[in-house]
């Protein structure tokens, strides 16, 4: 090998090397920050206010039409999300969980929009916790250690669920917020730190970025509402989260045997 060639490898390897041991020191950092702050912070109670949505629109006999509906493209992107998992030539229960979650989350969203209220929201909550913790797994085996994200996976889906009874049966929303809210800051420092050698990280980037934009779409959803009169900001929401799920089952790769 020639010897700039030798150099040049070894830098490139050194540096990867270096970019995942700051990964690793951040995300262990994010991780201590999260734990302190529930073990420290007062409990979460569910606000009663949340399920006041700007549509209050009945069509076809269907209360909170827009937001009723909106939740049938997650259905789609589920289904599709399965189909394009034969592309993927082993069976992998990451990308199943994920997917199977997104197309429940169409059913219990559905059904909680239809009559919002806390009881309600846990099973539009229950299916969203087991999309979260299946996509940090995939990420995690993507882009850091491809075994350890496949040993995570049913822990992580465990933990989720274990949020949702912890947050039925006190009250207390903390867990859930950890389980939601870590892979939001934990997935963009994976995604500039590590390196995926099988497939390109636009589909994760165009997940995120559409996440953001529903989160936001959400936040304005009754200033939304009163600018187009026929859809709320809510609404919108449901609609942006799938198309970003849409783009990442998009660009997923198939896995190419060893």
């Amino acid at each position: 090998m020639d010897s700039s060639i030798r150099l040049k490898f070894t830098t490139g390897k050194y540096l990867s090397l270096k970019k995942k041991k700051i990964g690793y020191i951040i995300l262990i950092i994010i991780g201590v920050i999260a734990i302190l702050g529930f073990a420290l912070s007062s409990p979460i109670a569910q606000d009663e206010a949340y399920h006041n949505f700007s549509d209050t629109l009945t069509i076809g006999g269907i209360p909170n039409f827009w937001n009723v509906v909106s939740n049938f493209p997650f259905l789609m992107v589920g289904l599709y999300g399965l189909f394009q998992i034969r592309r993927i030539n082993k069976v992998n229960l990451q990308f199943l969980a994920f997917y199977i979650g997104i197309s429940f989350v169409s059913i219990g969203s559905a059904y909680y929009h239809y009559s919002p209220t806390t009881n309600t929201l846990v099973w539009d909550r229950l299916p969203m916790t087991i999309v979260f913790t299946a996509f940090i797994s995939i990420v995690i085996s993507e882009l850091i250690n491809d075994k350890k994200g496949k040993v995570l996976l049913f822990p992580l889906v465990a933990l989720g669920i274990v949020s949702i009874l912890y947050w039925v049966f006190t009250g207390d929303l903390r867990i859930y917020a950890l389980v939601q809210f870590y892979p939001i800051l934990a997935i963009p420092v994976i995604l500039v730190l590590f390196k995926t050698e099988r497939n390109s990280t636009t589909g994760y980037w165009l997940l995120l970025v559409f996440y953001l934009v529903a989160k936001l779409f959400e936040m304005y959803d009754f200033e939304i509402q009163n600018h187009l009169k026929f859809m709320s900001g809510h609404s919108l929401k449901h609609v942006a989260a799938s198309v970003g799920i849409y783009f990442f089952a998009k660009s997923w790769k198939a896995i190419p045997d060893k």
